[in-house]
């Protein structure tokens, strides 16, 4: 076996398979930073490339690309607070914190260091398990599915803060919007409004821009200043970092393989491990009271984690042509492309070919970070531009990113609504990351249940895996609230203290429309038939009880609600985001008439305009260049741009149309 690695390796290292693998990954360096778009676009772009190469370049390329989206992620998600990829979500609670507090350059040093210890990882378990993990992988059915879903769940009673009521209920309202369109039990419809877009449910994509990046981007235009404070050196705390990761081998390795373990099991995904490892870094710690607020262990654990899952992902996805994630079926259809069939022989006859990938794995996670290592310094200095000169590009990139979801305009006012509601749970301290993990995890919840009480009735919550990640998901429950209240509470929106209003009519008439959602889950999940009305009326119900009970203490008034009273706005003495807010809806309203381009050109020119200040030279360089920018996006990666009422009455030339 030893000769086979080492000959495999050679094979891999000569020019013109690495200089394959560099075009995979840089063109994930790419793909990486610009949100939204993740592994599977990248590897939808490279496909139709690999006809008629050899199969060690073509599977070096793929492979230099998905191992380096995870690792160039990270710039959007501590730089700008906008998760870069479904997987590096966790990420921004700390990176971006420590970015504003001018600590970039070591968050971002320590995300790279980590990203590639966690994907050096993945590469060791994908060797050692190749020969040995199929009786494992088989082992987990649907009953072991659904009870990793609800110990992905256990996570929100770490990320409640100092408030259980209000984070479960946050995950419960996840759930809910997560179980839009059809049952996976029956097919039946859900809160569609009898619409088609609804009808498969609300992209993923378009929620995590919505829930994080549009608050956190209104927030930051209302400051007025940088992302990082004036007169903070970018360039120190690189070497700090590296030895921040150093210094918690222990976290590295326990993320990695939480990472490994999610990626190797198909269904589950990485969009909910970096959330699990944050979870974990937070329970493990001493003294959490920085966790929200800049803590570098909330930047390491998820960033170990969701580069050691694609290690992981390649398991069932070579071993029984399972893909473990989205990007995965797309690496699974270019093996296919390339005569390759995945199955038990990969780990037999076409083992120079697992192991062709696993070098492949290894080293372009070294290539990808010592390239974002060296871009880094280039790309941080954003954080020190004026943010209303990177606002319309930022505005630019979620609108075009949005919009690829499934290329309806529909994708645009999902963005925005998702983006309101983002902005009213950050104001008045709903956790939006405990929103996000229900988001996330509530379609296989939903199915694996289904799928459980199909095959074996309740009797599966016998089974030994079973029993297990229970004992699993009760520990973690308890570690979870073991200190959510009192000074060791996590508060992800921010701390309670801090926040207390004495005007508490806001606050109530918010809690009432979380309270009317669950209403309305309840009376759309009982016109379903059983199977199908099970899961939303169960979530209604405790998502209701939670709502009921933070109206219950804050209708007793300012102090007897205690941590129930939130509203960072009490003493705002600005028009609070809702200017900023009437921008985007602008440019949004401008696309359904006139088409995305032509909008943007003039979105820009008006906002450097009035809201930068900006002298008229100064804006037309900078739409010139965001507008060669989109073009060449568009055009490379054969993307369309959203049309308007215009485009359907009159036909238009590029990109115009």
């Amino acid at each position: 076996m030893l000769d086979l690695l080492l000959s495999t390796l050679l094979d891999l290292l000569t020019l013109k398979h690495m200089t394959f693998m560099m075009v995979g990954v840089t063109v994930g360096l790419v793909i990486g930073v610009l949100p939204g778009l993740g592994g599977i676009a990248g590897l939808s772009l490279l496909l139709p490339f690999i006809y008629g190469m050899d199969q060690t370049s073509a599977l070096a390329m793929l492979i230099g690309l998905v191992a380096v989206v995870p690792t160039a992620d990270t710039f959007s998600s501590i730089l700008m607070g906008i998760p870069g990829s479904s997987a590096s979500q966790a990420t921004v609670l700390d990176g971006f914190p420590l970015a504003r507090q001018g600590e970039a350059a070591r968050a971002l040093a320590a995300a790279f260091f980590a990203s590639m210890l966690g994907g050096m990882f993945g590469a060791v378990v994908l060797t050692a398990a190749v020969l040995a993990a199929r009786p494992i992988i088989l082992a987990f059915g649907s009953a072991e599915l659904f009870m990793l879903t609800l110990f992905g769940l256990s996570t929100v009673a770490a990320l409640s803060g100092g408030n259980l009521a209000k984070g479960v209920a946050a995950a419960c309202l996840g759930l809910a919007f997560g179980m839009i369109g059809a049952a996976p039990a029956t097919g039946e419809y859900r809160m569609d409004f009898d619409t088609l877009y609804l009808s498969d449910g609300l992209p993923l994509v378009i929620v995590g821009l919505g829930i994080f990046a549009l608050p956190e981007m209104f927030d930051l235009l209302r400051g007025g200043g940088a992302i990082a404070k004036q007169g903070q050196s970018l360039g120190r705390g690189w070497f700090q970092g590296v030895r921040d990761v150093i210094r918690n081998p222990g976290l590295v390795l326990r993320c990695s393989g939480i990472g490994a373990l999610i990626g190797a099991i198909p269904g589950i995904g990485g969009s909910v491990v970096d959330w699990i490892a944050y979870s974990h870094a937070m329970q493990t710690s001493k003294d959490r009271s920085q966790y929200g607020k800049g803590e570098i262990r909330g930047v390491i654990a998820p960033e170990s984690a969701n580069n050691a899952v694609q290690g992981g992902a390649l398991l069932p996805t070579l071993l029984f042509g399972i893909p473990g994630s989205g990007s995965m079926a797309i690496f699974l259809a270019g093996m296919i492309l390339l005569g390759l069939q995945p199955g038990p022989s990969m780990a037999e006859r076409d083992l120079n070919i697992t192991y062709t990938i696993i070098w492949s794995l290894a080293i372009a996670n070294l290539l990808g970070t010592a390239l974002c290592i060296a871009l880094a310094p280039g790309i941080a200095k954003l954080t020190l531009v004026r943010y209303t000169l990177i606002a319309p590009f930022m505005v630019m990139v979620l609108c075009f990113a949005a919009f690829q979801a499934t290329r309806s305009y529909y994708d645009l006012l999902a963005l925005v609504a998702v983006g309101v509601l983002g902005v009213f749970m950050r104001r008045f301290g709903w956790s939006r990351p405990a929103f996000l993990i229900g988001f996330v995890l509530s379609l296989g919840a939903e199915r694996y249940l289904y799928q459980a009480v199909q095959f074996s009735g309740w009797d599966f919550l016998t089974r030994p895996l079973v029993l297990v990640i229970l004992a699993l998901t009760l520990l973690s429950l308890w570690a979870g609230l073991r200190k959510s209240s009192g000074s060791g509470a996590i508060n992800t929106e921010g701390a309670a203290e801090d926040s207390r209003a004495s005007r508490m009519w806001p606050q109530l008439a918010f809690a009432a429309v979380v309270l009317g959602l669950f209403v309305f889950t309840f009376a759309e999940g009982m016109k379903n038939s059983y199977l199908a009305l099970m899961f939303p009326v169960a979530v209604a119900c405790v998502g209701g009880a939670c709502a009921l009970w933070v109206l219950f203490w804050q209708s007793r008034g300012a102090v007897a609600a205690g941590s129930a009273n939130f509203d960072t706005e009490a003493e705002a003495k600005d028009y609070g985001p809702w200017p900023f807010l009437g921008w985007f809806l602008g440019i949004v309203a401008l696309t359904g008439l006139i088409g995305f381009f032509a909008a943007l050109v003039l979105f820009f020119l008006a906002f450097l305009r009035v809201v930068a200040r900006c002298p008229w030279w100064q804006v037309l360089v900078l739409t010139a260049a965001a507008c060669t920018f989109l073009l060449v996006l568009a055009s490379s990666l054969n993307l369309l741009f959203p049309g308007g009422v215009l485009q359907a009455h009159v036909d238009l030339p590029w990109p115009l149309r």
